[in-house]
C-alpha cells in the first residue's frame, strides 16, 4: 500500500456523506479562504496606517523641533525657548556629524544615538526602527539649506515607543479572528439549515416515490408548485414511475399468459393418462398414448421457451405470429393415428 493510498483512506472516511454535509463544507471552505484574505488585507492595511500616524506624528514633532535650530549663523546653535523641555523629549540635534543635543536618557554611544546619528547623515527625510527593549521609530527632518556634497545644515531626530500602536494592532488582529470565527461558525449553521431545508421536498418526494412503486399506485408528482429543479425531478420521478407500472402489468400479463398456455397441454396429458388408466390398451394404442403426452410436453416446452424468450426481448420472431402449415400438419398427424 502507498502512502498516498494510506492517507486517502482516513481523507474518504472525514469525508461527509450527505449532501448537505459536504455542501456545508464547501460553503465553509470558502468562506474560510474569503475570511483569510480579508483579515490578512485589513491587517495589513491597519498596520501600515498606525506606521504611517506614527511617523506623521514624529515629523510633526522634528519640525517643531527645527523651528529652535538657528543656522543662519555658524556655529549653529539652538535657541532656547520657553517650555522647550516637551520638544526635547527623544529628540537629537545634529549639526552636520556633530550632535547637538541627546536625549538624558539616551547617551552619546547608545544604540539609538548611533542609529539617529545614521539617520542624520544620510539627509533628507528618512525613518528607521531601532529594538531598545521595545521597538522605536525614529525619524529624521532636514533643517536648513542644503549643501552640495554635504547635505543639510542640521538635522533633527526624533523617536517613539511603537508598543502602544503594536498593541492597537494586535488588539485589532485578535478582534478580527474572533469575528473570523464567528461568521464562520453561522455561516456552516446556516448553510446546514438553509440546505437541509431546501432538500427536505426532495427527500418527501423519495419517499412518496418508494411507496409508490412498490404498490403501484396511479399518484404521481404532476407539475405542481415547486421550483424549476424539483419540477424537473418530479417529472423525472414520473417517468420512472411509469416505467415500473408497465414493467409490473408486464409481469402480470406474462403470468397470465404463461398459465393459459400451459394448461392446454397439461389437459391433455391428463387426459392421455386417464384414458390410458382405464383399460388394458395394446402395444398400439399405448404408444400412441406415449406420442401424445411426448407432443403435449414438447407443446409445454415451446410455449415456456418463446414465452420466456419474449419477456427476455431475445426472441428472433415477430410476436404474435407463428407456422401455420407446422401445426396444420401436426393436427393431421393426430387425426390419423389409430384410436
Amino acid at each position: 500500500m502507498t502512502a498516498r493510498t494510506r492517507l486517502a483512506g482516513p481523507a474518504a472516511r472525514c469525508r461527509p456523506r450527505t449532501l448537505r454535509g459536504r455542501l456545508s463544507l464547501v460553503a465553509l471552505t470558502t468562506a474560510t479562504l474569503v475570511m483569510v484574505i480579508l483579515t490578512v488585507v485589513f491587517n495589513a492595511i491597519v498596520r501600515q496606517h498606525l506606521q504611517q500616524q506614527a511617523d506623521d506624528e514624529l515629523h510633526t514633532r522634528a519640525a517643531a523641533v527645527a523651528a529652535t535650530v538657528d543656522t543662519r549663523h555658524r556655529p549653529v546653535r539652538v535657541l532656547e525657548t520657553p517650555h522647550d523641555a516637551v520638544l526635547d523629549t527623544n529628540v537629537w540635534i545634529y549639526a552636520g556629524a556633530r550632535l547637538l543635543e541627546h536625549p538624558a536618557s539616551t547617551p552619546p554611544g547608545a544604540t539609538l544615538t548611533g542609529t539617529a546619528g545614521d539617520l542624520a547623515a544620510r539627509g533628507g527625510r528618512h525613518c528607521a526602527e531601532a529594538t531598545a527593549g521595545d521597538p522605536i521609530r525614529l525619524c529624521a527632518e532636514p533643517v536648513g539649506d542644503v549643501r552640495p556634497g554635504a547635505g543639510p545644515t542640521a538635522a533633527v531626530v526624533t523617536a517613539m515607543d511603537l508598543a502602544p500602536y503594536r498593541s492597537s494592532a494586535d488588539t485589532l488582529l485578535v478582534a478580527s479572528l474572533a469575528l473570523d470565527a464567528t461568521v464562520l461558525a453561522c455561516t456552516y449553521v446556516l448553510t446546514r439549515l438553509a440546505v437541509g431545508r431546501a432538500l427536505r421536498p426532495v427527500r418527501a418526494m423519495t419517499e412518496q416515490a418508494t411507496r409508490w412503486s412498490v404498490v403501484g399506485s396511479e399518484q404521481r408528482f404532476g407539475a405542481g408548485d415547486r421550483p424549476v429543479e424539483l419540477t424537473r425531478l418530479g417529472a423525472s420521478l414520473d417517468e420512472l414511475l411509469d416505467r415500473i407500472r408497465a414493467v409490473l402489468r408486464h409481469e402480470q400479463q406474462l403470468t397470465r399468459e404463461l398459465s393459459h398456455e400451459l394448461r392446454n397441454p397439461l389437459a391433455r396429458i391428463t387426459a392421455e393418462l386417464d384414458w390410458w388408466q382405464a383399460r388394458p390398451r395394446s402395444t398400439a394404442e399405448t404408444r400412441t398414448a406415449h406420442a401424445s403426452i411426448a407432443d403435449a410436453a414438447d407443446s409445454m416446452r415451446t410455449i415456456c421457451d418463446t414465452v420466456l424468450d419474449d419477456a427476455r426481448a431475445d426472441a428472433h420472431t415477430a410476436p404474435g405470429t407463428a407456422d401455420v402449415m407446422a401445426v396444420l400438419r401436426r393436427l393431421t398427424a393426430r387425426l390419423g393415428a389409430p384410436g
